[in-house]
């Protein structure tokens, strides 16, 4: 095998509450986790000539990175550092998700890339390996490997994998404002008045297969921190909830906010209301995606 095409889904984050803040600096995270429809394109090509050449193909011109603060060229660097090859691998990014939007998108890629470069070289490194590679780059990486509706603990390392969420129509609302993660964890003060999801709910509620159940259970703690700072969040999901949404939620620390939809048809009129109020720079229609992850044998 000399080229393969991997896709590169988004998550959204149903439920995300966060414990404590560690010695480490770090924060325990109980999350529910959801890949969508939204995907990347990464075309990963073996070349004779040693190292990585990453291309980005994005409508956002100049926003991603070609380089190594690119997460993909990251991926592609830590596993032809420990296997080195007598060539190299040309890794063409076709973008769609939003950058820096809570969509784990630079995540998704790097896990697409560590899933390509085990198949392209045929390196049978198993799941939980490449999950423990991922880690050392990005906390989403080792839920972007595997997929599918998950609850990720710790620092979001520690996956469980859950009962396929109800199908739904989920539109994704970007707004045009910057939002730092770190910034975000910084200024979260957890208090005895902070109120927490309730994720053991979710979880029976997907148990059950009851999505009107699930939309009531949606909560993110994060939101205490990001909407005052960034109140278009809020004035979106008022959209969505206006529009019929069964649920609204800002996905991880913002500032994408996502809407549940029992049909396309109220997704899609939601779209253009919010469009046309200059709510959102960036909007999606899509729906929930149930991805295997890899088989023991490293196989996709």
């Amino acid at each position: 095998m000399n080229k393969l095409t991997m896709e590169a889904p988004a998550k959204i984050n149903l439920g995300l509450d966060v414990l404590r803040r560690r010695p480490d600096g770090y924060h325990d995270l109980r999350m529910v986790m959801q890949t969508i429809s939204l995907k990347d394109e990464l075309e990963l090509t073996k070349t004779e000539e040693p190292g990585i050449f990453l291309t980005v193909e994005s409508e956002r011109e100049g926003e991603l990175p070609a380089d190594n603060k690119n997460l993909a060229y990251r991926a592609a660097d830590l596993l032809l550092r420990e296997f080195p090859q007598p060539g190299g691998v040309r890794i063409q990014l076709k973008k769609r998700i939003p950058i820096a939007a809570g969509l784990a998108g630079g995540s998704t890629d790097a896990a697409a890339t560590l899933l390509g470069m085990n198949r392209l070289f045929d390196l049978g490194l198993s799941l939980s390996e490449l999950q423990k590679r991922g880690v050392t780059l990005g906390a989403d990486i080792p839920y972007c490997l595997m997929k599918g509706t998950a609850l990720a603990e710790g620092i979001g390392e520690r996956l469980t994998r859950l009962p396929k969420a109800p199908a739904c129509h989920v539109l994704l609302a970007k707004p045009d404002v910057p939002v730092s993660t770190a910034w975000v964890y910084q200024n979260l003060h957890l208090t005895e008045d902070t109120v927490h999801p309730d994720i053991d709910e979710m979880m029976r509620c997907l148990a059950e297969g009851n999505l009107t159940k699930l939309c009531a259970c949606l909560g993110n703690v994060l939101e205490t921190v990001t909407i005052p700072a960034h109140p278009v969040i809020a004035q979106i999901k008022a959209q969505m909830k206006e529009a019929g949404a069964l649920g609204a939620l800002m996905s991880g620390s913002g500032p994408t906010v996502f809407g549940l939809f029992d049909s396309r048809e109220k997704a899609e009129d939601c779209r253009r209301a919010i469009q046309e109020k200059n709510l959102a720079k960036e909007l999606f229609v899509t729906e929930f995606e149930q991805e295997e992850c890899m088989g023991k044998d490293g196989t996709a």
